[in-house]
């Protein structure tokens, strides 16, 4: 099949479309929709319940964001849990990290996981066969509220709120995650677009004040998450944030990343908030 538009009416007030060049996939799998098309400028869009999850054109901006940020600002990250990322591109870019010795990632669909090793292969690009990585498969609120090794950097790559992401947004979540971080630990999540989804990131920021000594965010901009920067949700008790350029470029030019986004100046720059998200952080 070919020809026709998919659209995503995510937010009551706002659509965006992709032109469908080839409709690859459509089934559902125990917990939701799942459709891939193919589209001339982005690739191959995923969808999940008519929600793009990822897109081949555009994706490392969005993972090489969620990755590098935390593991360069802590610098010695050893283990690391993503909660969710079932396309694998998170966990692609947190293994190209030398120093790291244990990723966990928890996805609750297995159908995911299996699909985008099938379909989708460049993103993950051989991360799941890194002996490195431990793929659970599990409830990712289930699995932080267990008793477990503790983890130098937490990313939670989460659906939206709605479903079974809902759950990954809740302050009793975020303080069972930040229970299973190390001393320093980092914790990031995804928290939608605050101009389209303000009352998000205002509870997130809420929920991370009271546990966090440091309760940010930082944004960075993905064509597919359209209506404004995207923000990515930061607590930590440690200094993290504060690392000066040129640690960060030292460790940048150590770790012998070769990137399409991210660089030590935009880490630094992407913590500089517009007032309108500064005025949803209290």
């Amino acid at each position: 099949m070919s020809g026709g538009w998919l659209r995503e009416a995510l937010h009551p007030d706002w659509a965006q479309a992709f032109r469908i060049d080839r409709l690859v996939h459509d089934s559902r799998t125990g917990h939701q929709r799942l459709r891939l098309i193919e589209n001339a400028r982005f690739g191959r869009v995923l969808t999940l319940d008519d929600v793009v999850q990822v897109t081949t054109g555009d994706e490392f901006i969005y993972h090489e964001m969620m990755a590098h940020v935390p593991v360069l600002a802590h610098g010695a990250a050893r283990r690391v849990l993503i909660v969710g990322g079932g396309d694998g591109g998170l966990a692609r870019e947190v293994l190209r990290h030398r120093g790291v010795e244990q990723v966990t990632m928890v996805e609750i669909d297995r159908a995911v996981v299996d699909f985008a090793r099938e379909h989708l292969p460049t993103v993950s690009a051989g991360a799941f066969d890194d002996p490195r990585l431990e793929l659970v498969i599990d409830d990712g609120a289930a699995f932080v509220g267990r008793d477990g090794p503790a983890f130098d950097v937490i990313l939670v790559d989460s659906t939206d709120p709605v479903g079974p992401g809902e759950a990954l947004f809740t302050d009793s979540f975020y303080g069972r995650a930040k229970r299973r971080l190390a001393p320093g630990g980092i914790l990031v999540t995804q928290n939608g677009v605050p101009f389209l989804q303000p009352d998000e990131l205002a509870a997130t920021m809420r929920a991370f004040a009271a546990l966090f000594a440091d309760a940010a965010c930082y944004l960075i901009t993905v064509p597919t998450y359209a209506g404004g920067p995207m923000a990515l949700g930061w607590g930590t008790d440690g200094p993290a944030r504060s690392v000066p350029l040129e640690v960060l470029e030292a460790r940048f030019a150590a770790a012998g990343l070769a990137t399409r986004c991210y660089t030590p100046e935009l880490h630094r720059a992407a913590f500089a908030l517009p007032a309108y998200v500064r005025a949803l952080m209290h």
